[in-house]
């Protein structure tokens, strides 16, 4: 019996993300009295994949077929419920982003296993096992019962902290065979978005809606992101508007992120906003409205003219930075 997560790599890289499903999974497995297994597939170099030892993984089983460079939703499904059924696993750990939406609910119908989707902390009980995760767009907490015998969950980004177990992990080559024609995925072109940080990837985020009043008066927003290290992000409205970019659009119909820390800057918090972006580990919210939603959801508030407020949050943020 085990517990395995998909350790997902991008460019050979483990990003933050893994790192939290490998200390997540350790603690799964630790709940259960069994082992940690991470499945890598990809080209990922040995000193990469032992660094998931250092959050309780065990035992890394990769693969680095060609086929399998870029993710083929149905030939990951394949690989990995081998894996799970050669190693006997009882719990099935995977992100709840692009690719674990993916693999997921594929894995729950090959394996029969119960899906718990958007989990946000650890089971609630093991027996029965019962799990827990946000609703109604963050405002309700749902338990969710997984009574199979094997249990998949997706977990949401930035709901668990990462936990140093180190251990040396046994790093175990799996060989697959595939042809062409099982993998239906092919890429023909990459084109790289340089010089910006991408907003699913970013610890802060900082976000401008209406209350910016036009796409002229969004120096401050880019000046602050540059000084924090940060990606920029808009409201529906502004991208509709065609002041932002529409891959900056934030919301339930854009981006679902998770940031370290949200700056909502003149944004309201609509439900359909707030869907996006609940799950933000701090939210600190500009607004001259004090009644605005958004004030409900942050943490931190500042009741003010955004065209007032944020000049002055730049000038802090540069003399801090100065010191």
């Amino acid at each position: 019996m085990s517990v395995i997560i998909y350790a997902e790599n991008w460019d050979g890289k483990f990003k933050k993300l893994t790192f939290e499903l490998a200390s997540y999974g350790a603690k799964v497995a630790e709940m259960l009295g069994t082992s940690l297994v991470a499945v890598s597939i990809g080209k990922v170099e040995e000193s990469e994949l032992k660094k998931l030892g250092k959050y309780g993984v065990q035992k890394v089983v990769t693969t680095d077929h060609e086929l399998l460079r870029h993710l083929d939703s149905k030939a990951y499904t394949s690989l990995i419920a081998r894996v799970a059924q050669k190693e006997g696993a009882k719990v099935i750990v995977m992100a709840s982003n692009n690719a674990g939406k993916s693999i997921a609910p594929r894995l729950s119908v090959k394996l029969k296993a119960a899906l718990g989707s958007g989990v946000n902390k650890l089971p609630l009980t093991t027996e029965p096992f019962v799990v827990s995760k946000k609703v109604f767009s963050g405002n309700a907490f749902a338990h969710l019962l997984l009574n199979t015998e094997v249990k998949i969950i997706t977990l949401m980004q930035n709901s668990f902290d990462l936990a140093e177990n180190a251990v040396e992990p046994v790093i175990e080559n799996f060989s697959v065979e595939l042809d062409g024609a099982e993998v239906k995925t092919v890429v023909k072109d990459v084109q790289k978005h340089e010089g910006k940080i991408l907003l699913t990837d970013a610890e802060i985020v900082i976000s401008g809606g209406r209350g910016m009043k036009s796409a002229d008066n969004w120096q401050p927003i880019l000046e602050l992101a540059e000084l924090l290290n940060a990606a920029t992000a808009c409201s529906r409205p502004v991208s509709d508007e065609g002041w932002r970019p529409h891959e900056e659009h934030t919301g339930q119909t854009g981006k679902i992120i998770a940031p370290n820390l949200y700056f909502a800057i003149g944004i309201s918090g609509a439900t359909q906003h707030l869907a996006g972006v609940s799950s933000s580990k701090y939210i600190v919210a500009i607004n001259s409205d004090k009644s605005a939603p958004i004030f409900e959801a942050a943490q931190y508030g500042i009741v003010g003219d955004a065209m007032k407020v944020l000049p002055k949050l730049v000038e802090a943020v540069k003399e801090i930075k100065t010191k």
